[in-house]
């Protein structure tokens, strides 16, 4: 249970940081970080790659497609969201990207299957979770870190940015740091609303914020 009760307190503490400091971040904690994200693929083909950028020049080149990226999504964020925090937190993302001490692309082996969703959701499977593997080891460690697919906005200029072969697909970067101020976990909508039982629409557990202490394996 203590066990559980530790994940569970990264987990509801964890929340993407966009104001990272310039200090630096050593290889072996950069390399320990990686080892428990590729634990999220262990067991599987392995898929999944990560690009460790730290030179400044390919930085910058990063900064750049992701400023790209930004100068049409903040359009669409500021009329479906009109949250000023967030914009104002993705700016400085934007403005300072390339003074981030590491970037982690996070790739994936092979090309995108040309046919349905399931195939496109088996490619990135692997991916999506050594990010998210990678986001709760760095707030463990007392880091910061914060997701984006705004720095691969042109997935060509990123191609030739990384030196990736065609047939290697990066997925997403994780700026990765120290913390700069502090960063609170965003409030969360009580689980019980996003859940529906056997058929949507059937929401007995509405309203109810964590599970009932029985519910929890022990």
């Amino acid at each position: 249970m203590r066990t559980y009760d530790a994940v569970a307190g990264v987990m509801r503490a964890q929340a993407p940081a966009r104001h990272l400091s310039t200090r630096h971040l050593d290889d072996a904690t950069v390399l320990g970080l990686l080892e428990l994200a590729s634990r999220a693929v262990a067991g599987r083909r392995r898929r999944v790659e990560f690009v460790v950028v730290r030179d400044p020049d390919v930085r910058h080149q990063l900064a750049r497609i992701y400023r790209q990226g930004w100068s049409v999504y903040k359009r669409v964020l500021r009329t479906r969201l009109g949250d000023d925090a967030l914009l104002d937190a993705r700016q400085w993302e934007a403005d300072h990207f390339e003074d981030v001490p590491v970037h982690v692309v996070v790739c994936v082996r092979g090309r995108r299957p040309p046919f349905p969703a399931v195939g496109a959701a088996s490619f990135y499977a692997g991916a999506f979770a050594a990010v998210q593997n990678l986001l709760l080891a760095a707030h463990a460690a007392g880091l910061a870190a914060g997701a984006t697919t705004l720095a691969l906005w042109s997935t060509w200029e990123a191609r030739r940015t990384l030196g990736l072969p065609g047939g290697v697909t990066p997925v997403a970067v994780v700026p990765l740091g120290h913390p700069r101020g502090r960063t609170a976990a965003p409030p969360a909508p009580p689980v019980g609303n996003l859940v529906h039982l056997d058929r949507y629409g059937h929401q007995p557990f509405r309203g109810r914020v964590r599970p009932a202490a029985q519910d929890v394996a022990q």
